[in-house]
């Protein structure tokens, strides 16, 4: 499944010359056929990306800001790249991340977010990496712009329920995916207090090999 193969992938975003990074930590699935997908809505110009090969960037707006969604399968399926954890090494640098602490204020617009709490979010994670609903929805990634780099280590995974989506809309799919080492950067940490594995949450099983 795509968004499990995303959790512990980079994304690496030029800005300004700098290469801007972010290892996504939260993703979510929505497949064929399933009530809580734009594409269920049916097709309009603006999720037309959704129905384009897979690698397609959709992005669209929301009352917080623009989300990131990469299409999949045959198609209309995406991943909705829910949250990441900014990274410094080799290719981003610290100069980097000070970018990304510019292009996300705090609320007050003046003091920085704690640092796991950067990209805890699909808008936050948007606005971190300067990405526009006008500039990149329908658009292939870009090798010397915009690309995903895969991930070193498998990390450990567990899958719970999707967030934000409306009663009426949701069947109940476990297809949101959260890399247990980060749990603190997800937009909602799946091991608040009282959460419980097997009802809450489920743990994933590394694959062999």
């Amino acid at each position: 499944m795509v968004a499990r193969e995303l959790i512990g992938c980079v994304l690496r975003r030029r800005l300004d010359g700098l290469w801007l990074g972010v290892r996504i930590v939260e993703a979510e699935a929505y497949g064929l056929d399933d009530p809580a997908s734009h594409a269920y809505l049916g097709r309009t110009p603006s999720r037309e990306p959704m129905w384009m090969p897979p690698g397609t960037i959709y992005m669209y707006h929301s009352r917080a800001g623009a989300s990131l969604n990469v299409s999949c399968g045959t198609g209309p399926e995406a991943v909705l790249i829910k949250a990441g954890a900014p990274v410094v090494d080799d290719v981003s640098p610290k100069a980097a991340l000070d970018a990304m602490y510019r292009l996300n204020p705090a609320p007050d617009g003046r003091s920085r977010r704690p640092e796991r709490r950067l990209c805890a979010g699909q808008t936050l994670l948007c606005r971190s990496l300067d990405l526009t609903v006008a500039e990149w929805t329908g658009r292939q990634f870009d090798p010397n712009r915009f690309y995903i780099e895969a991930r070193r280590v498998e990390p450990r995974m567990i899958s719970t329920l999707r967030l934000g989506i409306r009663p009426e809309r949701d069947d109940g799919r476990r297809s949101r995916y959260v890399d247990r080492e980060f749990a603190g950067s997800a937009t909602s940490n799946p091991f608040r207090r009282g959460a419980v594995a097997g009802r809450d949450y489920w743990e994933i099983e590394p694959a062999e090999g």
